[in-house]
């Protein structure tokens, strides 16, 4: 009894170590529970382990001199106006006056984008500006204010002044595609990083010369179809780039010619040996399926195609569940991460195991600012900052 008062007696008066201040981002937040893990008790010890395992949490950068904080940051960014992107474009999408009884709305977590089992009025509330929970017959509602009304007007107008460069972009990417069609739904699922209106669908058959709508035999979707081939589309972003400046596109890719260590090459030779296969990248508007498989041409081709599409989003990123949504289209495999993690100096792979998403680094300073930025990408910016106000004197 006597040795347990004196075990307790010393344990309380150690000095006990201030947790560490949670950061920002997602995977500084994942280090920083991490290095709680010796200050715990076995049984939670191991329940926050198996937790920091999970894929949900692990970062899909494992090593972590290679994180680059300003681009994690941009994801932080994106959660924290998740409720905003998504409940916006939902309310949008209904008729006049753009609202939904709260009951409703509580179940739509999904289709809003707040956490399951948290209060929608709540996540509403973080933006008075442009949502307000009016009450009609009794009944409270989610709705807009006349506000975003008024925002979402301004964003059209847009999408129209700007649907010709978003045809173009859509007629590349049928062109980067082995069949040169797209299910419509997969278009309509990635029109957010594609910069596309949500009523593209609806829109496509005012071009009869660029594209055709057909249903599938075989499952009956609608299918998006390229009428025809224009040669002057067919050059990638990185040919343009190899125009203006080689030297900077040759040593942003490298397919390294693995030898043997009793190969004695002093640092020119090898940089000889790998200028075999680093550069020129095969062209992603050629037809891939002609490649063999598993070969440093077909390995090069994949790396082109995704450098491509990311070129044609608006952000030059996109979440990789949006780049798989085109994997047969394009002709991607399940090998894609390992390809672009060896090209590191081209893309930077950020959050998690379960949700990550691939940047072009040259499209990004070194503070995580896009360099060239859409004007949808300027409009999303605003409304990001009247979404943190609270009144309209602030604006």
């Amino acid at each position: 009894m006597a040795r347990r008062l004196f075990c307790a007696t010393r344990a309380l008066c150690l000095p006990v170590p201030d947790p560490p201040p949670i950061p920002a981002s997602s995977t500084a937040a994942a280090a920083a529970a991490a290095s709680l893990l010796p200050l715990l008790p076995c049984k939670r010890r191991k329940k926050l382990l198996k937790k920091l395992n999970s894929p949900r949490v692990a970062p899909i950068e494992p090593e972590a001199a290679r994180h680059v904080p300003a681009l994690d940051a941009v994801l932080d960014r994106d959660a924290a106006f998740r409720f905003l992107t998504r409940a916006r474009s939902f309310l949008a999408s209904l008729p006049p006056p753009h609202r939904i009884p709260l009951s409703e709305a509580g179940k739509l977590y999904r289709e809003l984008g707040f956490p399951r089992g948290r209060s929608v009025s709540r996540a509403a509330a973080r933006h008075p500006l442009l949502f307000h929970l009016p009450v009609v017959d009794s009944v409270p509602h989610l709705a807009l204010t006349p506000f975003m009304c008024s925002l979402l007007d301004e964003e059209r107008r847009l999408h129209e002044e700007l649907l010709p460069s978003r045809v173009r972009a859509v007629r590349k990417l049928l062109m980067l595609t082995a069949h040169r069609r797209v299910p419509l739904a997969k278009l309509h699922h990635c029109r957010g990083p594609l910069g596309l209106p949500d009523d593209f669908r609806d829109r496509v058959r005012d071009f009869p010369d660029d594209f055709r709508v057909v249903v599938d035999p075989g499952d009956g979707r609608h299918v998006l179809e390229l009428v025809r081939w224009d040669p002057s589309l067919a050059v990638s972003a990185l040919e343009r780039d190899f125009v203006v400046d080689e030297r900077r596109v040759r040593r942003t890719f490298r397919f390294a010619v693995p030898h043997r260590r009793s190969m004695p090459l002093d640092a020119e030779d090898a940089d000889r040996l790998d200028a075999v296969t680093t550069f020129p990248l095969v062209s992603p508007y050629t037809n891939g399926a002609l490649l063999k498989p598993w070969t440093p041409e077909a390995e090069k081709y994949r790396v082109g195609v995704v450098h491509e599409f990311l070129s044609l989003t608006l952000e030059k990123r996109a979440l990789i569940h949006h780049i798989f949504e085109f994997k047969e289209e394009l002709g991607l495999t399940r090998h894609m991460h390992d390809s672009l993690r060896k090209q590191n100096r081209a893309f930077y792979l950020a959050g998690t195991e379960m949700n990550w998403a691939l940047f072009l680094r040259d499209a990004y300073d070194d503070n995580g600012v896009l360099k060239e930025k859409d004007p949808i990408v300027l409009f999303n910016e605003k409304l990001q900052r009247y979404a943190c106000m609270t009144k309209m004197e602030d604006a």
